[in-house]
């Protein structure tokens, strides 16, 4: 299989390259750009050195799926992922290309990520155990980041409704920061901070129910979502195993951590080394033994083959 760290087009112009994905712009055609998921992996805002083989094209074909599906909710950028319908400049590196891009809309992204949490895990799971306790028998409760959470509530439990959490969107190698509707509203504006709350939630369940057919809890996951024409539509990556928390429900517990399809193992093994002091969730990332990269592709394609199967070719 071919491994891809970086695309290589040298016809193309590269107008980003974030923790995974390469965004190259196309002579001739200002009002599109070319999405590229390369086998990179990144964790706690940083890039491992060592690539996850295949990973780009696990992600891509998930994106594809869910947009296909979620495409009545909302409008989103995809144009085609058929190299043969690229332009005739993008076709030579069909090598690269293929299985792993998308042809989009060029849009303006928001300048805030839209994260949807139906479970309380991670970052906001800290939050919240950083937050005091008000009220008591038992309407007790706590405001995390602006947002009103049981008082008694466990680690993994399922939240009384889904809750749009923004974050701030860092620049690489820095950390997101989680931030109340109402800071959100001031960044984007109160309209478009609104929109993107309903898109948002409404995305998330649509997209949660049908993974619980299929075996999944998505606990939380994060969208982005771009301005074109005066609208707001779906873009770059979409609920896949970067961008969400996906549980199998055959062995969620409440009360814990989780196992997960996702690279919440690589981010387990990470964090062994911060505890003992070892790495500091700075760069340069540790280097990765190599049982980690056979496992956390493993995560990958499972993930693929549990939501999409047949329909991705899995």
């Amino acid at each position: 299989m071919k491994t891809i760290i970086e695309t290589n087009c040298p016809d193309l112009t590269l107008v980003h390259r974030g923790k995974v994905r390469d965004m190259c712009a196309i002579p001739g055609h200002a009002d599109k750009l070319l999405m590229v998921a390369t086998d990179r992996i990144s964790a706690y805002d940083v890039v491992m050195n060592e690539p996850i083989p295949g990973k780009g094209k696990n992600l891509t074909q998930l994106s594809l799926f869910w947009f296909d599906l979620l495409e009545g909710v909302v409008d989103n950028h995809l144009i085609t992922a058929d190299v043969n319908k690229y332009p005739e400049i993008c076709r030579q590196y069909a090598d690269q290309l293929e299985g792993r891009s998308m042809l989009v809309w060029k849009t303006k992204p928001l300048p805030i990520e839209c994260i949807v949490r139906g479970y309380i895990s991670g970052s906001f799971w800290s939050d919240f155990l950083k937050a005091p306790i008000q009220g008591g028998c038992d309407g007790s409760f706590k405001w995390v980041n602006g947002f009103k959470v049981p008082g008694r509530i466990l680690e993994s439990e399922r939240l009384p409704q889904p809750l749009f959490t923004p974050s701030t969107k860092a620049a690489l190698g820095d950390h997101d920061e989680n931030i109340s509707l109402a800071e959100a509203g001031r960044i984007v504006g109160k309209n478009f901070a609104d929109q993107a709350a309903k898109i948002s939630t409404t995305l998330y369940q649509y997209a949660a129910d049908y993974a619980l057919r299929r075996g999944i809890i998505i606990a939380d996951t994060k969208f982005e979502l771009g301005k074109k024409d005066g609208k707001l539509m779906l873009i770059d990556e979409v609920l896949t195993p970067d961008s969400s928390r996906f549980w199998p429900v055959d062995k969620y517990k409440v009360g814990c951590g989780q196992p997960s399809f996702d690279k919440q193992y690589l981010r387990d093994y990470l964090q062994t080394l911060v505890d003992t002091g070892k790495w500091n969730k700075k760069s340069p990332p540790p280097e990765l033994p190599f049982a980690i990269i056979p496992e956390t592709q493993q995560r990958y394609e499972e993930a693929l083959r549990r939501i999409a199967g047949p329909a991705a070719g899995v």
